[in-house]
């Protein structure tokens, strides 16, 4: 299914807040301090919002946050661990916040979770269905994390997805184009530009 043929896409945006998409944040997972391609990703990902607004697209708007003392959250993983020792991803703080013209506007709807699916421990999958979604369009820091996390899960229960590759990141180009290839089988890998060009047709 493409953009063109869809009844009711959603742009599902992942993360893009200070702590892992500013050069002061604390997570340097999704796009390293001295990313080449920091500038021309985050600008990318605001083109796309810009143009899913102008086409009555509606934005999913994911950000990550847990209580202040980590209560509740299972540290089980290295990457979890790494939240902890930093300090990050604290509710109520700077880093949470989103990156300045990456966030909502009005009417947008806003998703809170604790890992890396946006589907996990939320109502998203309820919030989508009401939507009356067919397909969804995924994009975010990290690409390797909450970005792949969310694809499969959204592919799991029986969504069609896109992914705007090149409004996605991660620390390393290496690791951004393994995630890529691993989404290949899941789902629809498209630039922004062909998903703009796909906007202006509906």
């Amino acid at each position: 299914m493409t953009l063109v043929n869809a009844k009711v896409p959603i742009l599902i945006a992942n993360h893009f807040q200070n702590e892992n998409c500013h050069p002061d944040g604390k997570i340097k997972v999704g796009i390293s301090v001295e990313s080449a391609w920091r500038d021309l990703r985050l600008g990318n990902a605001r083109k796309l919002f810009n143009a899913a607004r102008r086409s009555g697209i509606q934005i999913v708007h994911v950000r990550l946050a847990v209580d202040p003392d980590y209560r509740g959250v299972d540290v089980n993983t290295p990457l979890i661990e790494e939240w902890v020792e930093l300090g990050a991803w604290r509710e109520g703080t700077w880093g949470v916040a989103f990156l300045e013209g990456l966030g909502p506007v009005d009417y947008e709807l806003v998703i809170t979770h604790t890992r890396n699916s946006a589907f996990h421990g939320t109502d998203l999958q309820d919030r989508l269905a009401e939507m009356g979604a067919d397909l969804l369009i995924c994009c975010g820091v990290s690409t390797a994390y909450t970005v792949e996390g969310t694809v499969r899960h959204a592919t799991d229960i029986g969504y069609e997805v896109t992914v705007a590759a090149d409004a996605c990141s991660t620390a390393t180009a290496a690791q951004h184009e393994a995630s890529l290839a691993a989404m290949e089988r899941l789902a629809r890998i498209c630039t922004t530009d062909e998903l703009i060009a796909e906007f202006a047709k509906r």
